[in-house]
């Protein structure tokens, strides 16, 4: 099991699950859920290792460094911290 920490909540989420739908529950707004609008842009505090890698999407809207699409991302094991 995973841990996603997001403004002081902690949520355990199966290891190799997509976060979205965890976000969205935690407040993070999701809007197409495609990787298109970019509404759902976190920043990952600690642990981005521990996430899947950045995908075709996330370049096409110009992430880099610690920004991600929340709709997009994959936690693989371990802990990570974002906020948005």
């Amino acid at each position: 099991m995973a841990t996603l920490s997001l403004n002081d909540q902690e949520i355990s989420i199966p290891d190799g699950e997509k976060i979205v739908t965890f976000i969205e529950e935690a407040g993070v707004p999701i809007g197409c859920s495609n990787g298109v609008c970019g509404t759902c842009e976190i920043e990952v505090l600690e642990g981005m290792d521990n996430l899947s890698a950045r995908n075709q999407e996330e370049e096409d809207l110009g992430m880099e460094g610690n920004r991600r699409l929340g709709c997009q991302c994959t936690i693989n094991a371990g802990a990570v911290k974002i906020t948005y």
